[in-house]
């Protein structure tokens, strides 16, 4: 009884899912919790954001770039100076558009990387002040994987002056 019942059940299916207009039709049992679209791609709708769209400007100086090992792949920790005192939210981006989290070096084995940060509000005593070297010192660290690592031979980190090649 069982097998009957299944039989005529997975029949039924195919009947129904043979009628109307194909996937648009609404007896279509694949399209009735939105199957019938699927997406084209996985890419976020506008694309990966790019170091263009990126509003924070290079920081004035880099100052020292150092590996630090991580369980699982290693850690950039790079410092900089700001041409004032007071900037904020300061990261090291890529130069070319990468997915957050999937970093890669490019085909000759080079990671290259910015450092940038937003400046303090105008009229601040931040802004009207320069940064001092002992006391104003940025340090931003990027965690790169094992697997990023395989292909990775040198990280250039540049800012607005000056910019330092580590090898791997």
């Amino acid at each position: 009884m069982r097998t009957r019942t299944m039989a005529s059940l997975a029949c039924a299916m195919l009947v129904v899912a043979g009628c109307g207009r194909g996937p648009e039709s609404r007896w279509n049992p694949l399209g009735w919790f939105g199957g019938g679209s699927q997406p084209q791609t996985l890419a976020p709708e506008g694309g990966y954001p790019t170091a263009q769209q990126d509003a924070r400007l290079p920081l004035a100086h880099v100052a020292s770039a150092k590996w630090e090992p991580l369980y699982e792949g290693r850690l950039l920790v790079v410092t900089g100076l700001g041409a004032t005192k007071g900037w904020w939210d300061n990261a090291l981006i890529t130069e070319q558009a990468m997915p957050r989290g999937r970093i890669r070096p490019d085909a000759n084995g080079v990671l290259r990387l910015r450092l940038v940060g937003h400046p303090p509000q105008p009229d601040t005593f931040a802004a009207a002040n320069p940064s001092d070297p002992a006391r104003d010192t940025i340090t931003v660290g990027l965690t790169l994987s094992s697997s990023a690592l395989a292909s990775l031979r040198q990280v250039v980190i540049s800012g607005a002056n000056n910019s330092i090649t580590l090898n791997k």
